[in-house]
């Protein structure tokens, strides 16, 4: 699926599940803030910006994992995010290895099928709270979270058939520009926790730095190792859909 459209196929969803709970609030029988424990879905549309812009351009990611939130509304996460895109900016990745007409030349004489792609990843540790604004439900509101990880980004390259000599086993290394690094990140939106396991959701804008380095001991680009100090910047909507784990609700019982 074409990431650049997935972020218009959840929103209407997000929107309508919004609306609804928002009115089934008034009926709620959960008026005190809880202590919940789950597990959480994502997925984020991205847009780069600082070096990471010269290289890549606007990827998604999907991702899991925990959170807990206290009965004083605080909220802590460990996640983690799997990143892949298609768009590579850097034209002179293969310089070497091309003719003087820019094509690849593969053992049997032929043009070489070259692809590549953008992957990486990302573990966070986040802390936040929740502000109970924008509904009567005393889990939800405004969400503010800052923490931080480990963010990695590398060039996937792809020859089927194996056909040329330069991009396969170690040589490859030479060219993927492996690249990772502490990075820290914060976020801004709203969470939703209702009184069941369905409609429990965030959605937001979420602002990544990584202050990363490129890991391979030598490049093919440059003709060296790459000694840089990086700042690698990910600006995007994030989306997250939660299952908190629920203790059983005790059975009423009624005397007369």
């Amino acid at each position: 699926m074409n990431s650049k459209i997935c972020p218009y196929i959840f929103l209407p969803l997000f929107l309508f599940i919004f609306i609804s709970e928002n009115v089934k609030s008034q009926n709620s029988t959960n008026q005190d803030s809880t202590r919940l424990i789950g597990v959480q879905a994502g997925f984020a549309y991205e847009i780069p910006g600082g070096i990471m812009a010269e290289r890549f351009g606007s990827n998604a990611n999907v991702g899991g994992g925990f959170f807990f939130k206290t009965k004083s509304n605080i909220i802590f996460q460990l996640e983690g995010s799997y990143i892949f895109g298609e768009n590579l900016k850097e034209d002179t990745l293969f310089h070497l290895i091309r003719n003087p007409d820019g094509f690849i030349i593969d053992g049997d004489g032929m043009f070489a099928d070259i692809r590549t792609y953008q992957r990486g990843y990302t573990i966070m540790l986040n802390a936040g709270k929740v502000f109970n604004i924008f509904n009567d439900n005393p889990n939800s509101g405004l969400l503010l979270m800052a923490g931080g990880g480990f963010l990695q980004h590398r060039i996937r390259i792809e020859n089927p058939g194996k056909t040329v000599g330069q991009l396969q086993g170690d040589y490859k290394k030479g060219y993927d520009k492996l690249t990772n690094g502490p990075a820290l990140s914060q976020y801004i939106g709203y969470v939703h926790f209702s009184d069941n396991n369905i409609s429990n959701f965030r959605i937001g804008f979420q602002f990544t730095q990584g202050f990363t380095k490129a890991r391979r001991n030598y490049d093919f680009d440059y003709g060296k190792k790459d000694t840089r100090s990086r700042l690698d910047l990910l600006y995007g909507i994030k989306i997250n859909w939660k299952i908190p784990f629920r203790r059983k609700q005790p059975e009423a019982y009624y005397f007369f």
